[in-house]
C-alpha cells in the first residue's frame, strides 16, 4: 500500500491511498493534481544518516568505513511536501540536493533490536537533503547547514516495506537529467541496523523519519529548477526551486 495524506477541495485533511486511478480515500477518488498533497507524516524529528553509501564518502574525502552510522538531526521546519517549493537561503553561494530515501516509523520505541526493527517501520518515502555548504563547512553540529526552512522535501507517500525491493533503485534527476543514481543495496548499514542504532539512545514517535543518506552526486541547486526524488516502490518526489 501506498499511503497518502492530502488536502481536499474544501480544505479538509485527509488520508488515503494513491492507486494507478488517483487517491482512493473513504470511498472516493480524487485526482492527485486537483487536491493538494502533504508530508506524508508529521515527524517530531528527523534522524539523518551523513555518508551512507561509501561512493558519497569517498567523493567527501573519507575512504574508512565507519564503524557505525554517523547522524545529525534535521527538524520539523524544515519539512516540506511533493509539489511545494524548495526556498533558496539568501546570500548563500552553494546549496545542493541529495537524494535519499526515508524510513518511516509506526510506533513509538526505544532500543530496539536489529531482529525486530521492521516491526516498527510504517515504510519508506522519498526524501530530498538540501545542503546549505557555505555555513556546513563554518560549523560542527549542522544546524545553519542542514536545519533551514524547507531543506527537506518528503513524500508523496509513505509506501509499506513489500512494496519496496532489497534492490530498490534511488534516482535524482534535476530539470530532468539524471545526476544521482544507485540502490538501496549499496547502503553501508542496513535499515534494521540504522533502526536499532539511531533507537538506543533516542526514543522514536510514529511518524519520525530515519533518512538513510545520499550517493555520489549532490550538486547545486539555482532558481527555476526541478528536481525529482524517484525510489522505486515510492513513486517520485517532485519540488520547484525558488529565492527566498
Amino acid at each position: 500500500m501506498r499511503t497518502v495524506r492530502f488536502s481536499d477541495q474544501t480544505g479538509y485533511a485527509r488520508r488515503g491511498e494513491w492507486t494507478g486511478d488517483g487517491i482512493v480515500a473513504d470511498g472516493k477518488t480524487y485526482d492527485p493534481d486537483e487536491v493538494d498533497v502533504l508530508p506524508p507524516s508529521e515527524p517530531t524529528k528527523i534522524i539523518c544518516q551523513a555518508g551512507g553509501y561509501m561512493d558519497h564518502r569517498r567523493e567527501s574525502g573519507f575512504d574508512d568505513r565507519p564503524e557505525r552510522p554517523e547522524l545529525f538531526l534535521k527538524t520539523p521546519n524544515c519539512v516540506v511536501a511533493h509539489g511545494d517549493a524548495i526556498e533558496l537561503p539568501p546570500g548563500r553561494e552553494s546549496v545542493e540536493f541529495e537524494a535519499e530515501f526515508g524510513v518511516v516509523i509506526a510506533e513509538q520505541c526505544r532500543d530496539v533490536s536489529v531482529e525486530e526493527a521492521m516491526d516498527v517501520v510504517e515504510g519508506f518515502t522519498c526524501l530530498n537533503d538540501i545542503s546549505n555548504r557555505d555555513d556546513q563547512a563554518e560549523e560542527r553540529n549542522w544546524v545553519r547547514g542542514k536545519a533551514f526552512d524547507a531543506s527537506l522535501p518528503m513524500g508523496p507517500v509513505v509506501a509499506t516495506p513489500h512494496e519496496v525491493p532489497d534492490d530498490a533503485t534511488l534516482e535524482l534527476r534535476l530539470n530532468g537529467e539524471t545526476k544521482q543514481e544507485s540502490t538501496r543495496e549499496h547502503l553501508i548499514f542496513t535499515v534494521p541496523e540504522l533502526v536499532s542504532d539511531v533507537s538506543e539512545l533516542i526514543t522514536l514517535e510514529q511518524g519520525d523519519v530515519i533518512a538513510t543518506g545520499t550517493p555520489f552526486g549532490p550538486d547545486d541547486l539555482s532558481e527555476g529548477d526541478v528536481v525529482e526524488v524517484e525510489f522505486e516502490g515510492v513513486g517520485v518526489l517532485e519540488n520547484r526551486v525558488i529565492a527566498r
